[in-house]
């Protein structure tokens, strides 16, 4: 199998786990293909049995906790107790993804309580119901309190309704339960296992019961989840808001990546077509380099393809990731209950901001223009010159170099720029444009500030990008080619205040620099007797030493201090003159 057949047979693998993840059931475990007992929701928003993720192998990364770790690899950290274990991570059975253990590590993942109801509902549903008390756990449940929203058999039934606190409850045969579309059960404080978790623990974000507030919570700022359940609701409304919009525009780049793959076999089927009508005037030399010329096209068009089919999967990756996400999330905000939403808001929210960030490409990066030229000269084949060859020159972006001013001097409210030029493998530089060319240029200390550059298409191999920052301090600028980084990408950039020079003269005094004109003037403010607007040595006022007569500096390589549309200060500069 080729490596072109063996990357499509995993892009439509992914396709088809796209499609299925939309439709998959909430109640069933994907590895056991079991319903779902003690399920755990990974942070990639997948959920499984507790049991069989205790069968997945965990591994820890050594090398991205530190350098303190690197001697932890001999299972040192087992005779020191001060030291800290390397945390573990597994990997996710659907997505593949990387899923960082909590210290406590698969028992203390996040309970699905979601699936859990999903469970409850399909066993009532079927035929044996086979549902355990949930008050003496031993015997066969048989009806259940709508009050309590809990499980009884018989005996425990007759308990519940001679007890005066629950002889009011309402208690239905679990038979009329088939036709409910939703049902739940009480939620209870893994510490205080007596207690219902009611509270919201503002502090800890976290929901916590009665006995919690006297406990580990005491002094906390905390309220009714039912008081603000609606204030976090809405924050992972937002969020999902966002990623359905990239979830679209994802969709739609994997599309436009499938238009240009057929775009590109058509087009190379039709320069093959040229190369074998120009070869078949030949004899065997001419066949040996029609050969040849098949075989390399051949070749670019894989390498082509390869580049569409790794960059789709990348796009159906992140795709279906999002729609895991977002199917889980509207699952989880439509079906759950106030308390449910609390509970896995934190690993809801958590997954959606990471699946945000991620910065991708939705231009395809093949380059399809491809073409054969009958007139280039080729090698010579026993002993005949032949003419013919493929065309596929492109920029290489690891041979692109920048030049220009814009890239050492920067100032602040002024626009600047610089040049891109495209060079291919062999290092020569492009003689046509058409590339695709994407720059970001962001403020190191400040996120939000970023600045929009223009790119201009000089149709000649060069691209002049200009920009103007309004924010002084440092800049990181990446410059991107067909999707990549060029040689010199990232950089940073400095902006700096604009340097104001000198409009006066750098004299000794203004009766030397005027010849002596009365209504000459200078910016040191110094005074002369007998009616002289200016400065002169020794008189008052003169600053003793050679200086500016627009801003009165005596540093002569300084920036003027004089502000624009400070008329009293131009006046200096008209007058002083000689």
């Amino acid at each position: 199998m080729s490596d072109t057949q063996r990357i499509q047979e995993e892009l439509n693998s992914m396709s088809s786990a796209l499609t299925e993840g939309k439709e998959s059931s909430r109640s069933r475990c994907p590895l056991c293909n079991k319903l779902f007992s003690a399920p755990k929701i990974l942070s990639c928003l997948h959920t499984f049995c507790t049991s069989c993720l205790e069968q997945l192998e965990p591994f820890s990364d050594l090398s991205s906790q530190g350098e303190d770790l690197d001697s932890s690899s001999d299972g040192s950290w087992l005779q020191d107790p001060q030291q800290q274990p390397p945390l573990l991570s597994i990997l996710c059975p659907v997505c593949d993804s990387e899923v960082d253990l909590p210290p406590g590590g698969i028992k203390d993942l996040t309970v699905d309580h979601l699936a859990l109801n999903e469970v409850l509902l399909e066993t009532l549903q079927g035929e044996g119901l086979g549902l355990a008390c949930d008050l003496c756990v031993d015997g066969d449940a048989m009806k259940r309190c709508q009050t309590c929203r809990i499980c009884l058999c018989q005996f425990c039934c007759q308990a519940h309704k001679r007890q005066k606190k629950t002889a009011s409850h309402t208690i239905v045969e679990l038979q009329d339960l088939k036709s409910y579309t939703h049902i739940e059960k009480p939620i209870q404080c893994l510490s205080h296992p007596s207690e219902e978790l009611k509270l919201f623990c503002e502090q800890c974000d976290l929901p916590v019961c009665q006995e919690c507030l006297v406990g580990e919570h005491w002094q906390h700022p905390s309220n009714f989840i039912g008081n603000v359940i609606r204030k976090h609701e809405n924050s992972i409304q937002e969020l999902l808001k966002v990623t359905e919009r990239h979830v679209g525009t994802l969709e739609e780049a994997c599309s436009q990546i499938d238009g240009v793959s057929s775009t590109l076999s058509n087009h190379v089927e039709l320069v093959a077509q040229e190369i074998r009508t120009f070869a078949d005037g030949y004899v065997k030399a001419i066949e040996e380099h029609r050969d040849r010329l098949l075989k390399c096209l051949e070749e670019l068009k894989v390498q082509r393809e390869n580049q569409l089919h790794l960059q789709k999967a990348q796009l159906l990756q992140l795709c279906l990731d999002m729609n895991t996400g977002v199917e889980f999330t509207k699952h989880l905000l439509a079906n759950g209950s106030d308390l449910e939403i609390l509970l896995t808001k934190r690993v809801v929210e958590n997954r959606l901001k990471k699946l945000n960030n991620v910065d991708y490409n939705t231009h395809p990066v093949a380059n399809v223009r491809i073409h054969f030229s009958p007139q280039e000269k080729a090698d010579q084949y026993c002993g005949y010159e032949i003419f013919g060859a493929i065309l596929d020159k492109a920029a290489d972006p690891t041979k692109c170099v920048l030049q220009g001013e814009g890239l050492f001097n920067c100032y602040q409210k002024e626009t600047v720029g610089f040049t891109l030029l495209c060079k291919d493998m062999s290092g020569k530089q492009m003689d046509r444009g058409g590339e695709y060319v994407r720059v970001t240029i962001s403020h190191r200390d400040s996120k939000n500030c970023v600045i929009k550059a223009t790119i201009c298409d000089n149709q000649d191999g060069t691209y002049h990008i200009s920009y103007t920052p309004e924010k002084l301090g440092k800049y990181v600028v990446c410059i991107f080619v067909r999707g990549q980084h060029i040689q010199a990408s990232p950089f940073t950039m400095t902006v700096k205040r604009k340097f104001r020079p000198h409009q006066g003269l750098f004299h000794c005094c203004t009766f030397c620099s005027s010849g002596g004109q009365k209504s000459a003037r200078c910016a040191c403010g110094g005074v002369m007797p007998g009616g002289y607007q200016g400065c002169g040595h020794g008189h008052k006022g003169h600053p003793g030493c050679p200086h500016w007569s627009c801003c009165g500096s005596v540093v002569e390589a300084s920036e003027c201090s004089v502000l624009p549309g400070d008329t009293l200060q131009r006046s200096h500069v008209k007058t002083v003159a000689l």
